[in-house]
C-alpha cells in the first residue's frame, strides 16, 4: 500500500512549447493521500483533476515539484516503476481474449507460475464478482463488466500500491453507477488500497471518498471528509458546488452589525461580529436552502419573497423565490420544504435564516 504525496507540484502544457506566459493546468499542489484510504478528486471540467492522476502514475512528469510515494521521491521514475494501477474512462482490455487471460495477462508478462496465476485470477474474480464469466469473451461483456475487467487487471499484481480512477462510470449505464461504485468501495477497503477517485460528479465524490479533495482553475480549493465540505465550505465555490441544489450565495454589505441584502437586512449577534475583522465592507451571505425557514405565517423577524419555480422532488419540494427591487437586480433564494406543505407558484412565504447556519465570505475567502 502507499502513502502518495505532491510537494509544490505544478505542470504546463506549453512548457515544452517554449510560450513566455504559461497557462497552470496544476499551481501549486501540495498534498498527501494517505496509505490505505479512499479518496476522491472533484471539480469541474478543465480543472486539473486528470493531469493530477497522471503526474501520479508517472505518465506525466510534473514541470515543477516532487511526487513522492511512501517517502521516496519517484518524479523521475516510470509508470512501471511505481507500481500504480490506472482505470480509465473507457475500458482497456483486449476484446479478443475472454475475461480469463485478460486478468491474468499482467501476471503472465511477469512470469508468474501458472498455478499461482491461476489463484490470483480466481481470488480477483471473485472480489469483482466475475467468476461466472472467466470463459466469456470481453467483447460479449456490458459496459459495467468491462470495467469491472480493467479494473481487476489493475489489482490482480501483488506489487500494486494504489489505484487510479479516471472517471470510471462515464460510460456505466445510469442504472449501474450506482452499484459498481458501492463495489468500488467494498473492494478498496477488503484489499486496503490507496484509491483515487476523480469525478465531476459530487455525488460520486461524496459517496465513495473518506476524503476529498476540491480543485478550480488547477488549485487545491479544499480538502476534507464529505461532512467538513458540505457544513464548513472555505469559499463560496465550495458552498455551490457542494450539495443539490447548493448553497445560496448572496451579495451583501456589513455595516457593524447589520447584513444588508437586496431587499432585506440581517441583525448580526456580538458573538458574529466580535469574530468578523472586517466590520465595513461588501462580502458574501452563504446559508444552504434548507437551513433556511419557510413559514406561509408571518412574522416581525421574518422576511416576505414571491414563490417563481417549484420543484417535487418526491420526498421534499426545492422553491425558487424571487424578491423584486425595482431598477436593483432581483434577489433570487432556494430553499427546501417539507413535501407536505402546500404551497403555489405566485404565493409569498416568509422567511427566517438561522444565524447558527449563516456563512460569511469575503474576495471568496470564508470571513466566519
Amino acid at each position: 500500500m502507499a502513502r502518495i504525496e505532491f510537494k509544490d507540484v505544478s505542470h504546463s502544457f506549453e512548457i515544452a512549447e517554449g510560450k513566455e506566459k504559461l497557462e497552470w493546468a496544476v499551481k501549486d499542489m501540495n498534498i498527501v493521500w494517505e496509505d490505505g484510504t479512499a479518496n476522491a478528486l472533484l471539480g469541474p471540467s478543465g480543472c486539473g483533476k486528470t493531469t493530477m492522476l497522471n503526474i501520479i502514475s508517472g505518465l506525466l512528469t510534473p514541470s515543477k515539484g516532487k511526487v513522492y510515494i511512501d517517502g521516496k521521491d519517484v518524479t523521475e521514475l516510470s509508470t512501471r516503476e511505481r507500481h500504480i494501477a490506472q482505470v480509465f474512462q473507457f475500458p482497456v482490455i483486449y476484446d479478443s481474449m475472454n475475461v480469463y487471460n485478460n486478468l491474468s495477462f499482467p501476471l503472465v508478462n511477469m512470469n508468474f507460475p501458472k498455478l499461482k496465476i491461476k489463484e490470483k485470477v480466481r481470488k480477483i474474480a471473485e472480489i469483482l464478482g466475475l467468476v461466472d464469466y472467466l470463459d466469456a469473451p470481453t467483447s460479449k461483456l456490458n459496459s459495467a463488466e468491462k470495467q469491472k475487467v480493467s479494473l481487476g487487471r489493475g489489482i490482480v499484481r501483488d506489487d500494486t500500491v494504489g489505484i487510479l480512477l479516471d472517471e470510471p462510470l462515464t460510460v456505466i449505464d445510469p442504472k449501474m453507477r450506482g452499484e459498481l461504485r458501492r463495489q468500488l468501495k467494498i473492494i478498496q477497503r477488503d484489499l486496503n488500497i490507496t484509491a483515487i477517485y476523480v469525478t465531476h460528479d459530487q455525488h460520486e465524490a461524496l459517496t465513495f471518498a473518506d476524503k476529498v479533495a476540491i480543485a478550480k482553475d488547477g488549485r487545491l480549493v479544499q480538502i476534507g471528509s464529505p461532512h467538513e465540505l458540505y457544513s464548513n465550505p472555505v469559499s463560496p465555490f465550495v458552498g455551490y458546488f457542494i450539495g443539490s441544489p447548493g448553497m445560496n450565495i448572496l451579495d451583501a454589505k456589513l455595516n457593524g452589525s447589520t447584513l444588508s441584502l437586496n431587499g432585506f437586512k440581517i441583525e448580526l449577534s456580538k458573538d458574529i461580529t466580535d469574530k468578523i475583522e472586517i466590520k465595513n465592507s461588501e462580502c458574501q451571505l452563504g446559508i444552504r436552502p434548507e437551513e433556511i425557514i419557510t413559514s406561509k405565517e408571518r412574522t416581525t423577524e421574518t422576511i416576505p419573497i414571491k414563490v417563481a419555480i417549484i420543484e417535487n422532488m418526491g420526498s421534499y419540494k426545492i422553491l425558487t423565490l424571487i424578491k423584486k427591487n425595482g431598477s436593483n437586480r432581483d434577489l433570487s433564494i432556494k430553499t427546501r420544504i417539507d413535501i407536505n406543505m402546500s404551497v403555489s407558484k405566485g404565493d409569498i412565504v416568509y422567511l427566517k435564516f438561522p444565524e447558527k447556519y449563516l456563512k460569511i465570505f469575503k474576495d471568496n475567502h470564508k470571513i466566519y
